[in-house]
């Protein structure tokens, strides 16, 4: 028999972890540049190649993502995130996480931390905006920052984007219920890692972001999310799911029925235990 797996708590996901780029999939879409800026010479600044943001990136990545694109100190960015005024809603209080939009930059040798951040910004607004970010949270009885919130849990949970409208549902129907969301992603936010696997401890954080014992949403954005997840998020599809859980990859099994769901998470427990995990 396989090692068994470390006991783990009723699971809503086995998706623990962030997006995980894939080679087309969850390639960031390009964002179009219509500013040349020029040098005091009137030279183009010289191109410095560009920076992919891939969906559900946390804050804390994109920094370490642009410092190496930049060549620059690890920590600078996340320094000019504090120090840099950016569009952000008043409900981030300065925090970008969530609107640093997942796409490619260009880069050259104008570009500051700041600015990228900028740009970064700027486009979230836009693709929020084009998105119908504000009038879908007011239909949902949601603030546009908690819909970004919602997504980006979306974003971190959904295996796939086909799930992403599913994945959205289960979080909708668990709020309306006032159930707690139970979701890995949110506590590993908390525990600032990645993983597949939760223990009865792990449950018991103490942090906001722990949705096992807080109810509702988490105070802030786990992540940047994409348009696509934006938009099932604000559109879901109709059902009374209330569990899913991700068994293999491309494999999430939707339930209404708590005893099912069981099912598939042990079925869950047993792949990981095969694969050494746990």
């Amino acid at each position: 028999m396989p090692h068994a797996p470390r006991r783990r708590s009723p699971r809503l996901t086995g998706r623990g972890r962030l997006a995980v780029l894939t080679a087309g999939l969850l390639a960031a879409v390009a964002v179009a540049v219509t500013v040349v800026l020029l040098r005091p010479d009137g030279e183009s600044p010289r191109d410095l190649g560009s920076l992919t943001v891939p969906e559900g990136r946390r804050a804390t990545q994109v920094y370490a993502l642009a410092d190496q694109a930049l060549g620059l100190t690890e920590g600078t960015t996340r320094q000019a995130a504090k120090d840099t005024r950016l569009a952000l809603p008043a409900a981030a209080d300065g925090n970008p996480e969530g609107y640093l939009f997942p796409a490619t930059y260009p880069l050259d040798e104008s570009t500051t931390p700041a600015t990228l951040l900028a740009f970064m910004a700027d486009t979230a607004d836009e693709r929020f905006r084009e998105a119908g970010l504000d009038a879908g949270a007011r239909r949902l009885g949601l603030s546009a920052y908690q819909a970004v919130t919602l997504a980006s849990i979306v974003q971190a949970e959904a295996d796939t984007p086909a799930d992403m409208g599913k994945v959205a549902r289960v979080i909708h129907n668990r709020l309306d219920q006032d159930r707690a969301l139970e979701m890995d992603s949110t506590l590993n936010y908390a525990l600032g890692r990645t993983s597949l696997d939760t223990t009865h401890e792990d449950t018991r954080t103490d942090s906001p972001y722990n949705t096992y014992q807080r109810p509702g949403l988490p105070p802030t954005p786990i992540g940047n999310p994409g348009e696509q997840a934006l938009r099932a998020a604000l559109d879901p599809p109709a059902g009374d799911w209330l569990y899913f859980v991700t068994v293999r990859p491309g494999d999430t099994r939707i339930s209404e029925d708590y005893a099912e769901h069981r099912a598939h998470v042990e079925e869950f427990n047993r792949e990981r235990a095969a694969e050494g995990g746990g």
